[in-house]
């Protein structure tokens, strides 16, 4: 099977500029970084690799003009990563990754076998989210909830630890105690140590000698916890809060993760929020609009008297200063619109006087123009 073109392993045609050819590097690059590549670890290296390959290659002027001149060649058209290959390849590459990104996926891919690092048995706990459903009245005063919720615990029989009782920890008779398996490789850029984390010990070089009966090694058991939340006054709809350590018990004795409170708060029968400020319909005799008069209008704390002033208009909106919900600036609003309550049935006094009413009432104003 011929080689692969090295233009078609950067995607880029054969007049590509140096810059083009970089900016191809970098995306594939970060395409088959280990962290990031969802397939077969195994064929993120040998996509590596020959990235790299192609990179080293038309980065250099001289290489390049080989190249495209005689293609692959054998031994004539040489590829090494010397000191200058290696150069540009980090430049490159560490110019979008950062500094220390080239040496590590490097060491990951081609296993250099300097690379030391130290891992521990613990772990973080998972992140849980619970969703909580108040009134309207609790989201402006604030409450405190009762919540029961299914979460890992710290293990009482290994105090978390995961180990049984007694016993302690042994080194890694896969790795031994390295936490790490290297396999040496031949290529063409010379010999190579792939070295790759051990799968027993997963990287840290001790196994438990007694794994703890109850929690299986894990250090945490699943139980369900009752836990207080604390509902801050004016909390918004479909905020989240917060409980920091409240998660999940962590793997082997590690941090514990957070749990994520979501808010949902109920419609109200009454009233409608708008930011801060709450609205409310109030209905109101047609009587009482014309002639003035006293009204009871609902508010979160009960009911509060209202003058309405001789001929109101209806759909006129009252606001009440400071009887909205709590925020960072104070308190907002509560809008009171008034609607004509018309009555469906009236008995016969009732209908003569309203008519007698009606008949000494002065003429309506002239039709006018709408602003639409």
């Amino acid at each position: 099977m011929p080689p692969e073109d090295y233009y078609e392993i950067l995607g880029v045609p054969r007049n590509a500029t140096q810059e083009e050819i970089k900016r191809a590097f970098r995306r594939l690059a970060k395409q088959y970084h280990p962290d990031v590549y969802k397939g077969d670890k195994k064929e993120a290296e040998r996509k590596f690799r020959k990235i790299a390959e192609a990179y080293e290659v038309l980065s250099d002027p001289v290489k390049r003009a080989q190249y495209d001149r005689f293609g692959h060649v054998g031994p004539e058209q040489s590829v090494d990563f010397g000191a200058e290959g290696f150069r540009r390849t980090r430049e490159a590459f560490e110019e979008f990754f950062g500094p220390s990104a080239f040496e590590e996926i490097f060491n990951l891919f081609f296993g250099e076998g300097r690379r030391t690092r130290t891992v521990s048995r613990a772990r973080r706990g998972e992140d849980l989210e619970y969703r909580v459903r108040i009134s309207l009245e609790d989201a402006a005063f604030g409450t405190t909830l009762r919540a029961t919720i299914p979460r890992y615990e710290p293990c009482g029989n290994c105090a978390g630890t995961g180990l049984s009782p007694g016993t302690g920890l042994r080194a890694c008779p896969t790795c031994r105690g390295s936490g790490r398996i290297e396999y040496r490789q031949f290529s063409m850029f010379g010999t190579f140590v792939n070295v790759r984390t051990c799968p027993e010990c997963e990287g840290v070089g001790e196994i438990p000698e007694a794994p703890c009966p109850v929690c299986r090694g894990t250090g945490r058991v699943r139980e369900r916890s009752e836990i207080s939340l604390e509902i801050p006054p004016g909390v918004e709809d479909g905020a989240r809060l917060i409980l920091r350590g409240q998660g999940n018990a962590g793997f082997a004795g590690g941090q514990p993760g957070d749990l994520h409170v979501i808010v949902e708060i109920q419609p109200h029968p009454i009233f409608a929020r708008q930011g801060r400020d709450l609205w409310v319909e109030v209905p109101v005799h047609y009587g009482t609009l014309v002639l003035g008069g006293k009204i009871k209008v609902p508010t979160l704390s009960g009911e509060e008297e209202v003058e309405i002033r001789p001929g109101t208009d209806p759909d006129e909106v009252i606001v009440l200063r400071g009887r909205g919900l709590p925020g960072p600036y104070g308190h907002g609003n509560l809008k009171v619109r008034l609607k004509v309550f018309i009555p469906q049935k009236l008995g016969r006094e009732e209908r003569r006087l309203l008519q007698a009413f009606t008949e000494r009432l002065p003429p309506p104003d002239p039709p006018r123009r709408p602003n639409l």
